[in-house]
């Protein structure tokens, strides 16, 4: 077995141990649908605010998505980084052992990063998809069309989440896709309507 194949074995048991997929999966689904969420309150203030020089937009937007990143790394390195040491504390207390380079403490030192991971990547991947439009509204005849298609990608996004979410409680697709949806649509209606106010 090579070198590699070794590591994702020993990833595996170190997920297992840790119980790292189900925690892995919230915070994947919870977090590329707070970064969906956040590109389209981006999008709909640069849209009432008349703004059309796609430069702006990606600006705007790209930053948004690298503090979602950075607030997703830090925020859940600390905090579960916190919470792993707690249990391992505990574990420690009643074994009256030191866990630490046990394969239980690689586990959790493993955990703290792949939940770190996750939670930055998935607001700024999802967000990033959606603003893609932007990168190429000179190909497009207007930049408000960038606008509709990227609001479209918002929604194609937000389906996928619901839609894997479904196959995790094994409900049905279809339906749990389309309350995705619904978040969405209410979420644009709402910056609209701001909009439309001011």
């Amino acid at each position: 077995m090579g070198f590699l194949a070794r590591k994702l074995d020993e990833l595996r048991e170190y997920g297992a141990i840790a119980s790292v997929g189900g925690i892995a999966r919230r915070y994947l689904a919870m977090n590329a649908f707070d970064g969906v969420l956040t590109i389209i309150g981006v999008l709909m203030g640069n849209y009432a605010a008349h703004v059309r020089d796609p430069t702006i937009v990606i600006v705007t937007g790209t930053s948004t998505c690298i503090a979602m990143g950075v607030s997703g790394l830090w925020g859940a390195y600390l905090t579960e980084a916190a919470e792993r040491k707690r249990e391992l504390d505990d574990l420690e207390s009643h074994t009256l052992t030191d866990l630490s380079m046990t394969k239980i403490g690689l586990a959790s030192r493993v955990a703290v990063i792949v939940v770190a991971l996750v939670n930055a990547l998935a607001p700024f991947l999802a967000a990033l998809v959606v603003l893609l439009p932007f990168f190429f509204s000179n190909l497009l005849a207007d930049i408000v069309l960038s606008y509709y298609v990227s609001l479209g990608m918002a929604l194609a996004v937000l389906f996928a989440i619901g839609v894997f979410l479904g196959s995790v409680s094994q409900e049905s697709l279809i339906i749990s896709g389309l309350k995705m949806i619904g978040a969405g649509l209410v979420s644009i209606l709402l910056s609209y309507f701001l909009g439309r106010g001011f």
